[in-house]
């Protein structure tokens, strides 16, 4: 990689997690000046990360106004959680036809360590972490590789919004309410070879949270307006 790729990929993956976390406000119009000497970056891989981000839908771009912070609102996000669901129920079947014994064995070792985790105490963004590898490895099983990248595009634009629906989760009914047994369920499925249920339980993990999007949004408004 030479000096100038390295400089656009290290810009783009520290824009990309100011976009994820919504740094920039939605709507808000991006600075191109001031991000330049924020990043200690030229105007050319700045412009090169900024279009990158734009084309996997963490930015967006207006003719002749420039670059903009993503919009935050219900509908975008509930047409990212249906793709997703989507996504994973089918990569969920997929694993359960194509996965080999030792990969599902390694990912039931992932999630027998990662269980301690899930307890009073750790923070909403560890839990999301964890939960997010969980999915992508699964996901892997599948033996998509496109499946994998989506899922990847969707769990960034909508990583901020799971944050505050876990938040708000655990805020309402306890940390104890977040558990590894659906993921559990999941992954049992799987590991009997059957499709169906591999894709109902993925299904039934993801769709109970549909339900709260309008909330988490309107949340995730105050999470980033409150001084």
């Amino acid at each position: 990689m030479s000096e100038t790729e390295g400089t656009v990929e290290r810009t783009y993956r520290r824009l990309k997690e100011m976009a994820a976390s919504y740094e920039f406000k939605p709507d808000s119009r991006l600075n191109e000046s001031e991000l330049s000497k924020r990043l200690d970056t030229s105007r050319t891989p700045l412009r090169e990360a900024l279009n990158r981000l734009v084309a996997e839908g963490f930015l967006t771009f207006k003719s002749g106004k420039g670059f903009f912070c993503r919009s935050l609102k219900p509908a975008e996000i509930m047409d990212l959680y249906e793709a997703r669901a989507a996504i994973e129920c089918e990569a969920a079947a997929l694993a359960a036809i194509r996965a080999n014994a030792e990969d599902i064995a390694e990912l039931e070792k992932f999630l027998e360590n990662s269980k301690p985790d899930y307890k009073p105490g750790t923070s909403p963004v560890e839990l999301v972490r964890l939960d997010e590898e969980f999915h992508t490895r699964l996901t892997a099983l599948s033996g998509n590789a496109e499946m994998v990248r989506m899922l990847g595009n969707m769990n960034g634009r909508i990583h901020f919004v799971r944050l505050i629906d876990l938040k708000t989760l655990c805020e309402r009914n306890g940390p104890d309410v977040v558990t590894t047994e659906p993921h559990k369920r999941i992954l049992e499925a799987v590991k009997r070879r059957d499709p169906d249920a591999a894709r109902a339980e993925m299904a039934k993990h993801i769709e109970r949270r549909l339900e709260s999007i309008t909330e988490n949004v309107r949340n995730a408004f105050a999470e980033l307006y409150t001084p």
